[in-house]
Formats: structure tokens, C-alpha cells, sequence
């Protein structure tokens, strides 16, 4: 049999091998099949299909008005395009919140209508149960502490987590039930230290500093894709947006002044 030249797909083990070994893991959201494809070839470990999209794709708010079927359409594309990358879907609100049979379905769902390998659940202690049952049932699942934007309302808004002993237990019972990593969201940098110290799986930070395994952003955030607020945590590297604006406006600007369509583009 010929050898493949497809790229050695990331798996949970290859993360936590990454972890023990002190390589750092790269993570980013993606909602679309070029996007994730170009960021797949980039080498980038992991794609994130993150409920965030509620946000970045479909203008609201909050993360809460995005429904399954439409985290499953988004994943569906993104899963088609990654063919080394390690995919990670959430599971948006309320399917992780509400029975443990419901979430099990949604969880099972999302690995049987994409191609994608793994769900992300918000929530560490009181989602013990919920995390046990998706990993049991072969589904790997990445837990969320800290900052969890599903709880936004509960919350007050969104806010720096500080609280350093109910993130290390909620991390403790997210990582002891199955949980293949754990995300932090939104803790002070020395928190997070500790976090990833007491944990035995693969941490991943957004706005949790360097001490953790690896780093994830909303990659619309760290293109310069975005027209709302950019959180503090955020690096900019580059600006889509104005590129996108430029092109947009010299294409009006020769339409209206009849030099484009020119002889080039035409056919004779």
C-alpha cells in the first residue's frame, strides 16, 4: 500500500504528550471551510468552532442565541477543511446545561454529523457528571473554567475570574472525570499557574497568561476581523479589515468609472 501524504492528524494523547514534553499547543476558532482550511495548513494543533460565532458570525450579543443545528452546520465545514488539526466544538447553551441525557445526545450528534473529534463543555465541578457521561460514551471533551460566557447574565458581564481555590477544584473535577484539557478563560496569570500545576491534562489560556500549555484566540480578534470591542488579553496581528475595506472600495471606484470590467476581463 502507498505511503499517505496526508498530515498526521493531532489527537488528545498527542496534546498531552505536547504538555508533558513543555510544547506549547496552538488554538484558534474557526467557522467556515477556507478559513479553517488556510489555518489547518498554517499548523496551527487545534481549530475551535466556538459558540463565540453567535458572536463574530451572527452579530449578537451574547454567545447564548446560537442553537446546535447551527454549531453543527459551522462544524460540518470546518471539519471537511482540517486535515491535521484536532477539532474542538462547543456545546452551546442550554445542551450542557441541561440533563445528562441531553447533553450525551448533542455530544453524540456533533461526532456523528461532522468530522470533527472532540466537544467543549463550559463548566468544571458541577459539570462532573455531565463530562463523565460524554467521555464513557467515547466522546472527548474539553472542559471550561474561569470566565464562561454562557453564564454572562449570572455573572454580571464579563469579568476577570479570581477566585483561585473554586477554579482549581472546578479544573480538579473537569480533568478526574475524563476531561482531555481544560480551557481558562479570564484569570490572573499566577491562577492559571497553579491551575495547570494541579492538573494532570493539557491547559489552554485565553487572557490567562503564559503559564499555561497553550494558547487560544477568536481568530477574527487576532486578524483584525472585528468592528466591537477587543479584550485586553487580545494581540493584533494583523488587520483584515482594512484590506478588506480597501479592496472593496477600488472595485466600487472602477466599476463606477467603467474601468473594470477592461478587454482583459472580458471575453471575445
Amino acid at each position: 500500500m502507498a505511503k499517505s501524504d496526508s498530515p498526521r492528524r493531532v489527537t488528545t494523547s498527542a496534546l498531552a504528550k505536547m504538555a508533558r514534553d513543555n510544547q506549547p499547543i496552538t488554538m484558534l476558532t474557526a467557522y467556515d471551510f477556507p478559513t479553517a482550511k488556510l489555518m489547518d495548513q498554517a499548523g496551527v494543533d487545534c481549530l475551535l468552532v466556538g459558540d463565540s460565532l453567535a458572536m463574530v458570525v451572527q452579530g449578537h450579543e451574547t454567545t447564548l442565541p446560537v442553537t446546535l443545528d447551527q454549531m453543527i452546520y459551522h462544524a460540518e465545514m470546518v471539519g471537511r477543511a482540517a486535515e491535521r488539526a484536532l477539532v474542538v466544538v462547543d456545546l452551546p447553551f442550554p445542551e450542557g446545561q441541561l440533563s445528562v441525557e441531553q447533553t450525551l445526545r448533542a455530544g453524540a450528534r456533533i461526532l456523528k454529523e461532522t468530522r470533527c473529534q472532540a466537544v467543549k463543555l463550559e463548566g468544571g465541578f458541577e459539570q462532573a457528571e455531565r463530562i463523565r457521561a460524554l467521555a464513557t460514551a467515547g466522546i472527548p471533551v474539553m472542559a471550561h473554567v474561569g470566565l464562561r460566557p454562557q453564564n454572562v447574565h449570572q455573572d454580571g458581564g464579563y469579568k476577570v475570574q479570581r477566585n483561585t481555590e473554586r477554579l482549581i477544584l472546578d479544573a480538579r473535577a473537569a480533568a478526574d472525570a475524563g476531561a482531555f484539557a481544560v480551557l481558562i478563560e479570564c484569570v490572573p496569570a499566577e491562577t492559571a499557574r497553579q491551575i495547570t500545576k494541579a492538573v494532570s491534562v493539557p491547559t489552554i489560556g485565553i487572557g490567562a497568561g503564559p503559564h499555561v500549555s497553550g494558547q487560544v484566540l477568536v481568530t477574527n480578534d487576532l486578524i483584525g476581523l472585528t468592528a466591537g470591542y477587543l479584550p485586553r488579553f487580545v494581540k493584533q496581528y494583523g488587520n483584515i479589515a482594512e484590506a478588506i475595506t480597501q479592496s472593496v472600495t477600488a472595485y466600487c471606484d472602477e466599476v463606477r468609472s467603467g474601468q473594470y470590467p477592461s478587454d482583459e476581463h472580458s471575453f471575445k
